[in-house]
């Protein structure tokens, strides 16, 4: 019976893994992970668009033609209204 016990107690060891091997295998993905996020934090400060992209002549021009733009409260500039209201002729 004291062979049964060996056999198995000896099975059981060879399948486990080595706990020294096993810290060294989580540190190691662990710091794997780090660098990752720490590339993607650094790619996050980077701007979407290049220097320059919305000062291109089209999109200082979409304000004038677009009228969902142009004729918002916060765009609308209060002396058109005056300059439309006056240039036009009484009917």
């Amino acid at each position: 019976m004291g062979f049964i016990m060996e056999f198995a107690e000896n099975l059981i060891l060879k399948l486990m893994e080595d706990p020294k091997e096993r810290d060294r295998r989580f540190r190691e993905h662990v710091y794997r992970v780090k660098d990752r996020c720490e590339k993607t934090k650094e790619m996050w400060s980077y701007p979407m668009r290049p220097y320059g992209f919305w000062t291109f002549e089209r999109h200082n021009s979409q304000l004038a033609w677009d009228a969902q733009i142009s004729q918002v409260p916060g765009r609308r500039d209060p002396y058109d209204d005056l300059l439309l209201h006056y240039s036009t002729p009484p009917k």
